[in-house]
């Protein structure tokens, strides 16, 4: 273990020791049942805290979205943390204010928290899909870009031109129904950047075809969506 992660660990401790030994210390080990039920969840709120950064799921903006949670939790743990210094204070003989009061703050704490992982997770998903509708016109055209340098022939740059304009002006927006195209496309010019590097024109002149033919099969299937 690093000497940074016992650093953090100790950092993350201090809290914990010094609130247990000022709460036996200061009021021994017999208490009511609201104290104990407050001690518990001061204890739960302040896991949850440094739990909090682990509960970041897939987000293109990770930082952002810890954050978020952190203050989220923070917000709970000093409601939880003053609540509970209330009630232990009190000494109260019943058990129920107590209980009552940190389960509700412990209630919206978890809607809330809640609420903002899904909206996190939604924001993530909603990214990674125009990541990938990006990925085809992007990846393809920056192929096809490089390809036109390792061609002398005229003519058959003038048609990879032709070609790399077709798939940089497509649609970016993408759906499974055209996902095969897309793949063709890509693996085509795989295929054509081979041709053209073995000065094979005529199996290039037939790959130029193919991939023109699955880019506008792809392009009208995404239009009359």
């Amino acid at each position: 273990m690093s000497r940074k992660r016992i650093l953090w660990i100790l950092w993350n401790l201090v809290f914990l020791t010094v609130f247990n030994i000022t709460f036996f210390l200061a009021g021994g080990t017999e208490h009511e049942a609201s104290v104990w039920i407050s001690y518990g969840f001061i204890h739960f709120a302040y896991l949850m805290l440094l739990a909090t950064p682990f509960l970041t799921g897939k987000s293109v903006n990770m930082a952002v979205s810890m954050y978020s949670l952190c203050f989220i939790s923070s917000v709970y743990f000093i409601a939880t943390f003053a609540a509970g210094l209330v009630f232990i204070f009190i000494h109260s003989m019943s058990y129920t204010a107590s209980l009552i009061v940190q389960v509700i703050i412990t209630g919206i704490y978890a809607v809330i928290l809640i609420s903002h992982m899904i909206a996190n997770e939604n924001t993530a998903d909603s990214m990674e899909r125009q990541e990938m509708e990006l990925r085809y016109v992007r990846d393809a055209s920056s192929k096809l870009k490089s390809i036109v340098k390792f061609i002398s022939d005229k003519q058959m740059q003038k048609k990879v031109e032709t070609l790399y304009d077709l798939v940089r002006s497509s649609p970016v927006r993408s759906d499974n129904s055209v996902r095969d195209y897309e793949l063709t496309v890509l693996e085509l010019i795989d295929t054509l950047d081979n041709n053209i590097r073995r000065d094979d024109i005529v199996a290039a002149e037939k790959t130029i075809n193919k991939i023109e033919r699955n880019a506008q099969e792809r392009n009208r299937k995404r239009k009359s969506v």
